[in-house]
C-alpha cells in the first residue's frame, strides 16, 4: 500500500515536468538543424477567417492584463476586445497556474537540482513556459494583429514574463480594496486562501496580493507596465481608454467605448459563461458598482482599516472615507447608468439567462466527476447550453 502511494506521489510530482518538456518539443514539430548543433523552431502562424497568415513569436508585443479578480479586468479586456486590432479573449486559467509551478520548482533546492541533473537547465525551462504560453494565448480564439491575455495573477510573474517577452506590455488594473473584497465575498468568488466569511482576513490577503503585483508593475517602469485605476476608466472612459491605447502603441477606435454592442455576437466579443463578471460586461460602461461595498464591511473591520491594507493609501485611495470620493462621471456614462435603470428588467434578464448557463455547466461538470469517480463513462450534456445571450 505504501509504495503504491509512493508510486502515486512521485507520479504527480513528476507529470508536470514532462508534460511542460513535452509541450515544448511539441510545439516546434517544424524545428531546423542549424550549422552550429542548435534547435531553431520554425515560424508559427494561423491561418485566418480573412485568410490572411498571423505570424506569432516571442517578440510580437503581447499585452498582459492583471490585477486582483473583481477588479475591473474583465471590463477592461473587453473594451479592448472591442478594437478590430485586438484580440484577448476569455481566462485560460493554466497560464498563472504554470508560471506559479515554476516558481515552485526553482524555490525548491532538492527540485532544482534535479532539474540541472536531469539536463533541463534555466533556459531549457524558460523557453518551454515561453513556447507553451505563447501557443495558450495565440490559438485559444481568433487570430489579431495584436494579441492579449487576461489572467489575473499572471502580473504576480510580470517581471519573469517580461523576460520571456521583451517587447510585453502590462497592465495593472488597481480597485479600491474595500469593492473588491466586498464583491468577492458577496459573489463568492472562490480564491485561494480567501476566507469568504472574514472581511478582515480577506482585506490583508487583498494587501499582499497587490503589494506584490505594484511592486512587480514599479519594477518594469512606466514605459512597460501601466497602472489603472478602475474607477477613472468608469468615470471618465474616454480619456482614459485614449491614454491607454497611446501607451500599447495601438490607433484609437471609437469601439472600445461600446464593447456591449460585440459581446456575444458573431465575430465580436466572446465571454465565457463560467466567468462571473460576464454578466456584468453586458452592460455599456457604467457607474453601478462603484460605492456597493459602502455600508457591508464589519464596524470594527471599518475602524482598523488603515492597518488591515495599507495598500490603500498607497494606491491613492482614503482608508478613512466610506465611500471615498472618486470624481465625477462624464454625460456620456451618466448616460450609460441612467439607461441601464430604465431597463433594469431587461438586464435583469439577461443575467439571469447567463446564471443559469452557468449552474447548467457546473451540474454537468459535478455529474460527469460523479460518472468518473464510480467508474462509469457516462458523459451528461445540457441542451441549449451553447445558446448565445441576446
Amino acid at each position: 500500500m505504501a509504495s503504491r502511494a509512493l508510486k502515486k506521489y512521485i507520479f504527480f510530482l513528476c507529470f508536470p515536468l514532462i508534460f511542460i518538456f513535452l509541450m515544448y518539443r511539441s510545439f516546434t514539430p517544424c524545428s531546423v538543424q542549424s550549422s552550429d548543433g542548435v534547435m531553431v523552431a520554425a515560424q508559427r502562424y494561423i491561418m485566418g477567417k480573412d485568410s490572411k497568415k498571423y505570424v506569432y513569436n516571442r517578440s510580437m508585443p503581447i499585452i498582459f492584463i492583471g490585477g486582483m479578480p473583481r477588479s475591473g479586468t474583465t471590463l477592461l479586456r473587453v473594451m479592448l476586445d472591442a478594437h478590430p486590432d485586438v484580440r484577448c479573449g476569455e481566462e485560460t486559467r493554466v497560464i498563472p497556474r504554470l508560471l506559479s509551478l515554476k516558481q515552485q520548482w526553482l524555490k525548491s533546492p532538492v527540485e532544482s537540482k534535479r532539474l540541472e541533473e536531469a539536463g533541463i537547465s534555466g533556459d531549457v525551462l524558460d523557453n518551454a513556459v515561453a513556447s507553451f504560453t505563447l501557443e495558450i494565448i495565440a490559438r485559444h480564439g481568433e487570430p489579431a494583429p495584436r494579441l492579449c491575455n487576461k489572467d489575473p495573477f499572471t502580473l504576480r510573474s510580470a517581471v519573469y514574463l517580461h523576460s520571456l517577452f521583451p517587447k510585453a506590455k502590462f497592465i495593472l488594473l488597481i480597485r479600491d480594496g474595500r469593492a473588491v473584497v466586498h464583491s468577492i465575498i458577496s459573489r463568492k468568488v472562490t480564491i485561494t486562501g480567501f476566507d469568504l466569511n472574514d472581511y478582515r482576513q480577506c482585506l490583508q490577503k487583498w494587501n499582499s496580493a497587490m503589494s506584490a503585483m505594484y511592486s512587480q508593475c514599479l519594477s518594469l517602469g512606466p514605459d512597460i507596465c501601466m497602472p489603472v485605476h478602475y474607477e477613472q476608466v468608469v468615470l471618465q472612459p474616454r480619456p482614459w481608454m485614449e491614454s491607454l491605447l497611446k501607451f500599447l502603441d495601438i490607433p484609437w477606435n471609437e469601439s472600445v467605448l461600446h464593447h456591449e454592442e460585440l459581446v456575444d455576437k458573431p465575430g465580436g466579443i466572446s465571454i465565457s459563461k463560467l466567468e462571473r463578471s460576464s454578466d456584468q460586461v453586458i452592460k455599456p460602461i457604467n457607474i453601478e458598482a462603484l460605492t456597493k461595498w459602502v455600508g457591508q464591511i464589519p464596524e470594527d473591520v471599518v475602524r482598523d482599516m488603515a492597518n488591515i491594507a495599507p495598500m490603500l493609501q498607497t494606491l491613492g485611495y482614503d482608508p478613512n472615507a466610506n465611500p471615498p470620493d472618486y470624481g465625477k462621471p462624464d454625460q456620456f456614462v451618466l448616460k450609460n447608468t441612467n439607461f441601464i435603470k430604465k431597463n433594469e428588467q431587461l438586464y435583469a434578464s439577461k443575467e439571469k439567462e447567463l446564471q443559469k448557463q452557468r449552474d447548467l455547466l457546473r451540474k454537468i461538470y459535478n455529474r460527469n466527476k460523479a460518472a468518473q469517480k464510480s467508474g462509469s463513462n457516462s458523459n451528461f450534456e445540457v441542451k441549449g447550453i451553447n445558446d448565445k445571450i441576446t
